[in-house]
């Protein structure tokens, strides 16, 4: 191909019941791009542009941004001879979000890299790459973002890859980014290096309980398990807004509230499209801190990483 495009969608690390291993790949209803986009095309000489929205809050040195350390990641694993790139970064999502923003740019990195040289890497090789690329930025290996975005759908992370489960087709999944950063790695140091018995247990009984209920489309158990035994007790009162929001999102009608990733970014789970709106009519009035937040009313993106080839 002369020139390869990825587009890898947001998504949500966590979804409250499953820290670091389980995540969820995003699309919203009014089309909106919620990820980034990474093309890739031969050139003489190596070239890097970057554009979007959130452009500016990229590292201002080239050799800095995640995907120029892809691409020399890329070319390490692939064992192939490293040559000229033309690349451009179109940078959708804000950084330090909770919305898996330097995972979707690894995302399509990679994936685009992989597929302009025909896929030297196959699907758990070109993973596991991507999930070392973005420990790079969040302070640890973690794939319940980059599995999300590359696969699509709620991915369950597990022994040797990860397993898409069977989700729920009437869930809304609204979620807001007030406007504001909020390191990753800083906010995995406000958790404790160990938990008590009772709350592991109480971690894993949930997290099983919440998988069992996915594939018997148990909706009421599978709502009732969206809960955070490990990491919101912990981060709650460092996000702006969020203890407030949660309990103004239970009054209106969401199903279930909780923190997306790290944060500041929230998620709310509603069953209808009339409790979906409420939720973000009230997030755009009184979550969003500036003006570069956003709400929006998603589904999940059953399709993760999409792409535009041309010959």
């Amino acid at each position: 191909m002369a020139k390869v495009t990825a587009y890898a969608p947001a998504s949500m690390g966590n979804v409250s019941v499953g820290f670091d291993l389980l995540g969820a790949a995003l699309q919203p209803l009014d089309g909106s791009r919620l990820g980034d986009r990474v093309s890739v095309e031969d050139a003489e000489a190596p070239a890097f542009a970057c554009c979007g929205p959130y452009e500016d809050v990229l590292p201002r040195d080239p050799a800095q941004n995640i995907v120029l350390k892809a691409v020399e990641a890329f070319f390490e694993a692939s064992g192939l001879a490293p040559q000229p790139l033309s690349l451009t970064l179109e940078k959708n999502l804000p950084v330090g979000s909770g919305l898996g923003s330097s995972a979707s740019s690894v995302v399509a990195a990679c994936a685009a890299l992989n597929r302009f040289f025909d896929d030297p890497l196959n699907e758990v090789e070109l993973l596991r790459l991507m999930g070392e690329l973005e420990g790079q930025i969040s302070g640890s290996i973690h794939y319940d973002n980059v599995a999300p975005s590359y696969l699509g759908g709620l991915q369950l992370m597990v022994a040797d890859f990860a397993r898409k489960l069977p989700a729920f087709d009437d869930w809304y999944w609204v979620v807001a980014y007030s406007g504001i950063s909020l390191s990753t790695a800083k906010m995995r140091a406000l958790l404790p290096e160990q938990y008590d018995k009772g709350t592991t247990i109480a971690f894993g009984q949930n997290l099983a309980a919440f998988v069992d209920a996915c594939y018997r489309q148990d909706q009421q158990q599978a709502l009732a398990m969206l809960k955070d035994e490990l990491a919101e007790p912990h981060r709650a009162a460092h996000i702006p807004g969020f203890v407030a929001a949660k309990s103004a999102l239970a009054e209106l009608g969401a199903d279930a509230v909780g923190i997306s990733g790290s944060g500041p970014t929230l998620f709310a789970v509603c069953r209808d499209k009339e409790s979906a709106q409420r939720a973000k009519n009230y997030l755009d009035t009184c979550y969003l801190a500036n003006a570069r937040g956003f709400a929006h009313i998603c589904r999940l993106a059953e399709d993760g990483v999409i792409y535009q080839s041309e010959k």
